[in-house]
């Protein structure tokens, strides 16, 4: 029996699988690096142990570190989650070397699947479906488009899709770069790019006994940059006979390899409904909260019995329902994705299941994965689970970062993906519309006439006695100007209460109600009562477990103080609203119902030093300079010419001159840290 487990990650999964041992009675040991010494994962462990240092290489990869951890702490079993050294088949026989138990499939099985060229090759004997590879040296235009990919690895690192020919010698070697740089592996491969396919993938389980489960299919189609963003149990528009396929090729791949444990075969569905063999992985999946709820299991409890020889019944129980998950991520979709740091002041999605990393007050770095919190939703038809997750996203509270909220609301509702008629290339074909800036229409500008009201019902009294029932609502004519966030729209708000009532340039229909003061929430914490519900779990203000579950829905954070939103009642043409206004610093949230928005206060009058030299590069995020063009001050550059590569985030992102002229400065050189709106070059346009 597993008496204490080392959770060898962070963020979200260690939550979760702390969540699971806790359940079950087994003591948990996390680790953090130095800028996760005060993460919920550390705080909610029984006992947490130091990795020093900040960057993954030096903390939450160095294997020898987890390993010593574990036997300092007393832990008998080690649990890897999913990502860093999850699918590491050395670190698997380090911790079993050291007496532990490894909760994970046998190093055997990880090493098979390790490589996906080897992977295939396996694959093929086994009789599973699969694309077959091209020889990079021999590709034709016929051949277009192709998918370059690296053998190690995954999470869309060291992957190009190319579509023209010419292109292709330096995206091969690009890929080649980062799958280096981030698997210490550059071994890549070719194969055919499948226009219109679907993502379709498998979760198997297990046991060392030679049961092996399928649990049904998951869709997975919706990515940017091929890493997931919503997924989905079952996949619609399958027929019987592909699913039956799809199953049995899942468990051919299972014992090829001897598999134990948790792991996923993926797929790739041709618009034709044929199946191919992706890649396996040998580990728990993110979206692996999709398959529980429609199953009704706990996959990490299942995980730790199989690691305690305990036998799965002979089949799995039936799946019920559908249910669909969404990845929010601190990221700027508009801004090629770009990853956002800050503190992460608010997080509440009510009525739904959340698996979060941070909680309120969480400052999100640069160390690691953008991803803040998974968010689920569980109901008998697909329409039904699609409507509850746009419902919750659009009405959750989410203070911080920029996030892809307003994305995944969009696509959820989007006709195609309501229809079921989604591919890979669905995110990156409907961007524009999917991110497109609503400033335009009405409740942006209403919103900023809300946050104006807020912030005058939060100054102290200016005028003697009541003025319409709001003693801090100033009567003198007043201008207050904010900028939208992302985007950057201004709007400038002009209003005068009198004794008649609000007059509001721009909104002769819109009458106050009501102005209720909050508190400004300054630098402290502010966390709303959604928290990580685990699997069956209802994470909203009424927790509703369902039969036979624990309704818990985890520790609340002490230390974070909740904000109180001022609240804002408007009458606009016969239609109360509702408007609460939270600040931070300058930073104004405004949530409603219908969605929320994102304000920065502006001075009355712009400060006019507040200027850039004409054609400065400014660091986009903050980040680690990995790579430098071959190019030298006074070097002639193009327009759109990559100059260098910032890493943030587990992302890579190119930095391009923004015109042709001529290089005149450049401030970057590979390692250096750099801040968001560090100067890194300078082009001077024209000759």
């Amino acid at each position: 029996m597993i008496r204490s487990l080392l959770v060898a990650n962070r963020a979200e999964i260690a939550r979760r699988i702390v969540r699971t041992c806790r359940d079950l009675g087994i003591a948990t040991v996390a680790v953090h690096s130095d800028a996760d010494a005060e993460a919920p994962h550390a705080r909610e462990a029984d006992s947490a142990v130091r990795l020093p240092g900040d960057a993954p290489a030096d903390t939450y990869l160095r294997g020898d570190l987890l390993v010593k951890a574990a036997l300092a702490a007393g832990a008998d079993a080690v649990h890897p989650g999913y990502g860093f050294l999850s699918e590491h088949a050395d670190f698997a026989r380090a911790v079993r070397a050291a007496g532990l138990v490894w909760v994970g499939p046998p190093p055997e099985a990880m090493e098979a699947m390790a490589s996906k060229t080897r992977a295939k090759e396996i694959m093929r004997k086994a009789g599973v479906p699969l694309l077959d590879p091209l020889d990079p040296a021999e590709v034709t235009a016929g051949d277009l488009p192709v998918l370059v990919k690296a053998a190690a690895g995954g999470g869309g690192r060291g992957m190009r899709v190319v579509r023209e020919l010419a292109a292709l010698p330096a995206e091969l070697d690009s890929a080649r770069a980062e799958a280096a740089s981030a698997f210490g592996d550059g071994e890549i491969f070719v194969e055919p790019y499948m226009e219109g396919a679907r993502h379709v993938e498998v979760q198997v389980l297990a046991d060392t006994h030679g049961t092996v489960w399928t649990l049904g299919t998951r869709d997975c189609s919706l990515q940017r940059r091929h890493q997931k963003v919503i997924e989905e149990a079952p996949a619609p528009g399958l027929d019987g006979e592909l699913r039956r396929t799809l199953a049995e090729s899942a468990a051919n791949a299972a014992r090829a390899i001897g598999y134990e444990g948790a792991g996923t075969v993926e797929f790739l569905v041709s618009s034709s409904g044929r199946a191919y063999f992706l890649e396996m992985n040998t580990r728990l999946q993110v979206e692996h909260p999709v398959t529980e709820e429609i199953h009704g299991l706990d996959l990490v409890a299942l995980q730790l019995r199989i690691a305690e020889g305990e036998r799965l019944d002979a089949e799995p129980p039936a799946p019920r329902g559908h249910a669909i998950e969404a990845r929010l991520y601190a990221e700027d979709p508009a801004r090629d994705w770009r990853p956002q740091t800050g503190i992460l002041h608010r997080l509440e999605v009510p009525g739904l299941r959340v698996d979060s990393g941070p909680e309120g007050g969480d400052a999100i770095g640069v160390h690691y994965d953008p991803m803040l919190a998974k968010v689920i939703a569980v109901a008998p038809t697909r329409a039904e689970a699609v409507r509850r997750l746009a419902h919750g996203l659009e009405r959750a509270r989410i203070h911080g970062p920029v996030t892809n909220r307003e994305l995944l609301v969009r696509a959820l509702r989007h006709p195609e993906f309501e229809a079921g008629r989604m591919d890979t290339g669905f995110l990156e074909r409907h961007l524009p519309e999917l991110t497109a800036a609503t400033d335009d229409d009405e409740a942006a500008p209403l919103a900023a006439l809300a946050a104006a009201l807020a912030d005058a019902a939060r100054r102290p009294a200016t005028v003697a006695g009541r003025l319409g029932g709001w003693r801090n609502v100033p009567s003198q004519p007043q201008l207050r100007r904010y900028r939208a966030e992302p985007g950057g729209t201004e709007h400038e708000v002009r209003y005068r209460l009198t004794r008649d009532g609000l007059l509001a340039e721009g909104f002769p229909e819109v009458r106050l109600l009501a102005a209720e003061p909050g508190r400004d929430a300054g630098p402290g914490r502010d966390v709303g009562p959604g928290r990580d519900a685990g699997p069956g779990r209802d994470a909203g203000p009424t927790r509703d477990a369902g039969p036979g579950r624990d309704a818990d829905a985890g520790p609340a954070a002490e230390s974070a103080p909740a904000a109180r939103p001022a609240r804002v009642v408007l009458d606009v043409a016969g239609v109360r609203r509702t408007f609460e206004v939270t600040a931070y610093g300058d930073r104004r949230y405004v949530d409603t119902p219908q969605g929320g928005h994102v304000f920065t206060a502006l001075p009355r009058f712009p400060d006019p030093t507040a200027r850039t030299e004409p054609g400065s590069l400014l660091a986009p995020m903050p980040g680690t300079v990995v790579r430098v063009a071959e190019v030298a001050v006074g070097d002639r550059v193009e327009a759109g010419q990559p100059l260098l590569w910032l890493e943030a985030m587990k992302m890579e992102h190119r930095v391009t001159a923004p015109a042709a002229g001529v290089l005149t400065a450049l401030h970057a050189a590979p390692g250096r840290q750099v801040e968001v709106g560090a100067l890194l070059a300078v082009v001077a346009a024209g000759e």
